[in-house]
């Protein structure tokens, strides 16, 4: 299978990174296309950015219309609906695959994303699609995302002290890292806290190649109609 995913940042190196955790987590016959935006914001943060980042993300969909599946590797799910209207096999994003994930393994969960501003779209999508009772909290490092790649001993820092302070106080038994760019921190957080960790890019990479293996496709009635 075809499986595209998409960068909505036009940060050459994230989306290596993207690329990377990507093809770690997908079957081995699967082909991995990962691509970035030729114009946009260097990071998403926040409303604006994403405003900024969709026409970019729809002519790489419209570039490869032929994927068999498609992740949006950006935690606000950004363009998620419109990419459904263009795509016709299953389009998923980091920050809904993740949310469902964690909600398969535990009771209770809480996010720990970048900054402040995002925590409003991220709480608009968890009511969205109905996880937000599920959800103990949403926490910013307060660590913009390119930071994440530039000093990534102080993001790490502020990461910790966050998913500390969840477990102490929100009551969460699993962690949700908010960002594309935490993905390489996963494993070592899950081992230091004791708890699960989970990343948005493997998630929806397993995800998508599990509804493409079932055979189910984007639904073309309604919403999504083409």
């Amino acid at each position: 299978m075809k499986l595209l995913v998409i960068n909505p940042n036009t940060t050459t190196s994230m989306t290596q990174a993207i690329d990377g955790v990507a093809r770690r987590n997908a079957r081995p016959e699967t082909r991995v296309i990962t691509v970035q935006p030729d114009n946009g914001p260097t990071s998403i943060q926040g409303y604006l950015d994403i405003a900024r980042s969709l026409d970019g993300i729809l002519n790489i969909a419209e570039q490869h219309n032929d994927a068999d599946a498609t992740v949006v590797a950006c935690f606000d799910d950004t363009g998620l609906d419109a990419l459904r209207c263009i795509m016709d096999g299953p389009v998923i994003g980091i920050g809904e695959a993740s949310f469902h994930a964690a909600s398969m393994i535990a009771c209770r969960f809480s996010v720990v994303t970048t900054l402040s501003r995002s925590i409003v779209g991220i709480t608009e999508n968890l009511e969205k699609y109905g996880l937000a009772a599920r959800c103990s909290g949403v926490r910013a490092a307060e660590v913009p995302v390119l930071t994440l790649q530039s000093d990534p001993d102080a993001a790490r820092s502020r990461i910790e002290i966050e998913i500390e302070s969840a477990l102490k106080n929100d009551g969460a038994e699993a962690i949700v890292l908010g960002c594309s760019g935490m993905s390489r921190l996963t494993d070592s957080l899950s081992a230091q806290f004791g708890v699960p960790v989970i990343d948005g890019i493997s998630s929806a990479v397993v995800m998508a190649e599990a509804l493409v293996s079932i055979g189910l496709k984007t639904s073309k009635i309604g919403a999504y109609a083409s």
